[in-house]
């Protein structure tokens, strides 16, 4: 008995070890999957772009075996590419899915609506309208990095005052596979994401307003789906001018 207890005492910190050494991975993988989720979003990596499996090992300091579990989750999400004896790519949406994608956006954003209207409290409301107020001062300046951040971020947070994170998460998955169509097919480019629809939309929410917020809505996402040229030769033209970039 006595060896027995013994041979338990050393066992149990070696599994508790296993655990804590189990939950350390899942926090680091998680912090691997944010920080490019945020870099492609933000369009510090753009579509095509080879993921080094090694480079993000060294840096978070893990086995590469962590990695790629990050990394299977932002290929789930429609992020990144995995190709059969090529190694991990960020995403490069086709012209089906791009039109698919904000064909979704349109569908999802007026009934995230319909539910602000109903559930909203006016303090919430009050968060959009500075919101808007932040894309004005943000936009007026040259601070590339923010505008790109704050893109999406009214849409987003416009999900969470309807109340429903199922919603939310998925217009957030959409929003990021949108900025890689973007990246690859726009063809207008613009300061802003349209500031003045979004202050616009935010009124009519105040006024509760359904009707007026999903027309407002409606010609904002219309006008970021024109600046998008979708064509091949589009998504070609903007891989060789992001060569000429580099390296010009």
């Amino acid at each position: 008995m006595k060896r027995t207890r013994r041979q338990g005492a050393k066992v149990t910190p070696k599994a508790n070890g296993s655990v804590e050494a189990a939950e350390n991975n899942e926090d680091v993988s998680e912090r691997i999957r944010a920080t490019l989720a945020a870099a492609i979003g933000e369009g510090a990596l753009k579509p095509g772009t080879k993921v080094l499996e090694d480079a993000i090992a060294d840096h978070f300091h893990v086995s590469r075996t962590v990695v790629r579990g990050a990394l299977g989750v932002l290929e789930s999400d429609h992020l990144l590419d995995r190709r059969r004896n090529r190694g991990t790519f960020v995403a490069e949406p086709s012209i089906e899915q791009a039109k698919s994608l904000f064909e979704a956006r349109r569908k999802i954003e007026q009934g995230i609506l319909e539910l602000v209207v109903e559930r909203a409290t006016e303090q919430q409301l009050d968060a959009l309208k500075k919101l808007t107020d932040e894309e004005e001062h943000i936009h007026s300046h040259s601070d590339e990095k923010s505008k790109t951040v704050l893109s999406g971020k009214f849409h987003i947070e416009l999900a969470h005052a309807a109340g429903n994170p199922v919603l939310t998460e998925v217009l957030a998955k959409i929003v990021a596979r949108l900025s890689l169509v973007m990246s690859l097919y726009e063809d207008e480019r613009k300061d802003d994401c349209g500031a003045d629809h979004h202050r616009m939309i935010v009124a009519a929410l105040k006024e509760r307003d359904l009707t007026k917020a999903q027309r407002l809505m409606d010609h904002h996402l219309a006008d970021i789906q024109g600046r998008v040229r979708l064509t091949e030769g589009q998504a070609e033209r903007h891989t060789f001018l992001a060569v000429l970039e580099t390296f010009s």
